[in-house]
């Protein structure tokens, strides 16, 4: 018999249905961080927090889409097998010479196997594929652009709250040594009988109220360094140190306040204008998409047919057809013109949307500015207090050593002075991070491709 010959034929189709490779997703491995810079933390979270790297995926399921759409310009090839038992087969009428005679139609058993390639040369569903192409790949791009941004200016702020912190710690335990010293010094002139009991007291409470200080600053900051770490994609259950150093936080306060805001420059803007263009080419889809369809054709068929199915396969009819197929539609109820009318909305939507972002842009850019403004104002004036503050205390603790002062003094110019150090730290954090505001509405933080 033929059969397995015509089966191996029929089997020579079936290659392009399989994958021919299957391309692995990656992500970055682990790097532990040790002592890292701010410039280090984010290239760790540009390169392994889970957001970017779901941008990244969107961005390689949208290619993937993008080709699916456009491989029906390719020539289509498809394969298929029939087998046929009639119980009762089809009868006609024949007439010879004003005589009818009935006669039956084909055989008992048929089977056919069908090879055919189409081939499109005109759709207007492949042409508006071929149009959005550059347009989504674009648009996928400007998401893992805008995940970046946004991944740069929430990292630099988690990173400055936790320096701000450390300092904030810092002068906790300066404070906490001042008053272990005061502590001291009053028990002593208590003991001597120089002072009453009240001062020793009051030493006692201020140490206290700071050392609770200290552990409060302390458990925020664990939590503080936890938050970075989901942040940035790093391992819970690993540990990481800062690099960091309190001149360096200062130095990085200068922003030109004279720079022209430009919308170009804003992801969020140009996504907005990305999406114009495909809504555009969505309106011109639905304009042609009623144009005619063009398309070409060839099959070659295997045909059996016999009274005996153990002998079915014995005898092949061969048939073979090239064409081309041009439809064109006529009256779809008005479909048509509903669907270029609501296309036509929808791009005029996007084009308020445009209008909006721009008011957005520049509401964001102005609040952004007069916050840095005023907190660098408000940085200036902390920085001028904490010498005055640290001039006070040296002055009103060398009179109370000398019995000028009397204790509650002290401990006044002491307050002011720990308020006056964390009034510093907390508007150098508020203007660091308006900075990065101001950066973001002006539309300059840059990311590198990672």
């Amino acid at each position: 018999m033929k059969i397995n010959r015509i089966v191996l034929l029929f089997l020579l189709g079936l290659p392009g249905l399989v994958p021919l490779g299957v391309v692995a997703q990656t992500v970055n491995q682990e790097k532990p961080l040790g002592n890292a810079t701010l410039q280090q933390v984010i290239d760790y979270a540009l390169g392994n927090k889970p957001a970017i790297q779901q941008s990244l995926l969107d961005e390689e399921i949208g290619e993937r889409d993008i080709k699916s759409a456009l491989s029906g310009w390719l020539p289509q090839i498809n394969g298929t097998g029939t087998f046929n038992h009639n119980f009762k087969q089809q009868s006609s009428i024949l007439t010879t010479n004003g005589v009818q005679n009935l006669i039956t139609v084909g055989a008992k058993n048929t089977s056919a196997l069908v090879l055919q390639a189409d081939q499109q040369f005109l759709n207007a569903g492949l042409i508006q594929a071929s149009k959005t192409a550059k347009y989504f790949r674009q648009q996928y791009k400007q998401n893992t652009e805008n995940t970046r941004i946004n991944t740069v200016v929430e990292v630099s702020k988690g990173f400055y709250d936790i320096l701000t912190s450390k300092e904030q710690l810092n002068i906790v335990n300066e404070n906490i040594a001042r008053l272990q010293k005061q502590l001291k010094d009053a028990k002593a002139q208590y003991e001597a009988g120089l002072v009453d009991k009240t001062d020793y007291q009051r030493a006692q409470i201020s140490l206290s109220n700071s050392q609770a200080d200290k552990k409060r600053t302390e458990e925020l900051l664990k939590y503080k360094y936890t938050y970075l770490k989901e942040l940035i994609g790093y391992n819970s259950t690993q540990e990481f140190t800062l690099n960091y150093a309190a001149d360096e936080m200062e130095k990085g306060i200068v922003l030109d306040t004279v720079q022209t805001l430009n919308y170009q420059s804003r992801v969020e803007y140009r996504l907005l204008e990305t999406q114009k263009q495909l809504q555009k080419i969505n309106t011109s889809y639905n304009k042609w998409s009623y144009s005619p369809t063009l398309s070409g054709f060839y099959n070659y068929s295997f045909n059996y047919q016999n009274a005996t199915l153990g002998d079915l396969y014995n005898t092949n009819y061969p048939g073979s057809v090239l064409g081309l197929k041009l439809a064109i539609p006529i009256f779809l109820g008005g479909k048509r013109t509903q669907e270029i009318r609501k296309a036509q909305l929808q791009e005029r939507k996007v084009e308020l949307d445009l209008f909006n972002i721009k008011n957005q842009i520049n509401s964001q850019y102005d609040q952004a500015m007069a916050t840095y403004k005023a907190n660098l104002n408000d940085w200036k004036t902390a920085r001028a207090n904490v010498e005055i503050s640290k001039q006070v205390y040296n002055t009103i603790k060398l009179q109370y050593d000398e019995g000028i002062k009397t204790y509650l003094d002290l401990m006044t110019s002491e307050t002011d002075l720990r308020t006056a150090q964390l009034n510093y730290l907390n508007s150098l954090y508020s203007l660091l991070s308006s900075k990065l505001d101001v950066q973001q509405a002006l539309g300059t933080i840059t990311v590198t491709q990672q």
